[in-house]
């Protein structure tokens, strides 16, 4: 198998219809990121819209394939994201790598798979399922864990490079989820990092949370915190990044402050990158 080129994308944010016109009016946004579950391929939401024909790239982010499940991918979700795909013209879509449904039963979430050679087989072959379908690459993406399976045979780093490795799929580093791993799990992110086949990346992801009572909540309604940008920084610091995307879903601020932030996210990447 042929692994996927990652396009350059720039910096980015995520599109959501509170916020459309600021996202339609913020400088300096080389591309967005829409929810595909949120998306009607046959009726395109205005703002979208404008942003293709300014030329701005749109990547279809999908949130309920299930790729860490022990079914296969439900073919009416993987059709309705290569619909999105085709209707925004988008370079890549991508998925994370977990659980979130059973059957008729749908968790409401994003729930960590447990890391052994058995899952990896699994992903693997749900991810092959879901490439087959889709008409551009896929990216996975790294979730936000809140708790950890018990015999557990590979680190999250070796986890995610043995999927990649066997797919030839693109990684969405999701930087705000690895602090959350660190916090949650003890799990060392710069670890991670010098694990991971960097040269699979396809985009970044970076975000805000909040910590209560030892544990950190990826709620992607708070400013992105220090240890998220110098995570950042570091893998500036070891790998091209074709694109870096802020993710906001509520609590938004004003323009001036989402600017600030994309600033901010800017500024770690510089501060990362090699002189």
């Amino acid at each position: 198998m042929t692994p996927a080129a990652a396009p350059e994308l720039g910096y980015g944010i995520g599109w959501r219809r509170p916020i459309d016109l600021t996202v339609e009016r913020l400088p300096g946004v080389d591309f967005v990121e829409a929810i595909a579950e949120g998306i009607d391929p046959r009726r395109l939401f205005p703002s979208l819209a404008v942003l293709r024909e300014r030329g701005v790239p749109v990547v279809p982010h999908g949130v309920s394939l299930s790729l860490g499940g022990a079914e296969r991918p439900d073919p009416a979700r993987l059709a309705h994201l290569a619909a999105c795909a085709e209707a925004l013209d988008a370079p890549l879509v991508s998925e994370h790598i977990a659980f979130t449904r059973a059957g008729q039963w749908e968790a409401g979430h994003l729930i960590p798979v447990p890391r052994t050679w058995d899952t990896v087989a699994v992903v693997a072959e749900n991810v092959r399922i879901a490439q087959d379908q889709l008409p551009v690459p896929l990216a996975l993406e790294n979730i936000a864990p809140l708790l950890a399976w018990p015999g557990e045979e590979l680190t999250e780093g070796q986890f995610l490079a043995e999927i990649a490795g066997r797919t030839g799929a693109l990684l969405l580093v999701d930087v705000a989820n690895l602090h959350t791993a660190r916090v949650n799990l003890g799990i060392d992110p710069h670890q991670v990092l010098r694990e991971l086949p960097l040269e699979r990346l396809g985009y970044v992801h970076v975000a805000g949370g909040v910590e209560r009572d030892g544990v950190w909540h990826d709620t992607h309604t708070h400013p992105v915190p220090a240890p998220v940008l110098d995570l950042l920084a570091d893998l500036a610091g070891r790998a091209r990044l074709p694109g870096v995307l802020l993710e906001r879903d509520g609590a938004y601020p004003t323009d001036a402050e989402i600017a600030g932030e994309l600033a901010a996210i800017r500024a770690a990447v510089a501060r990362g990158c090699p002189v």
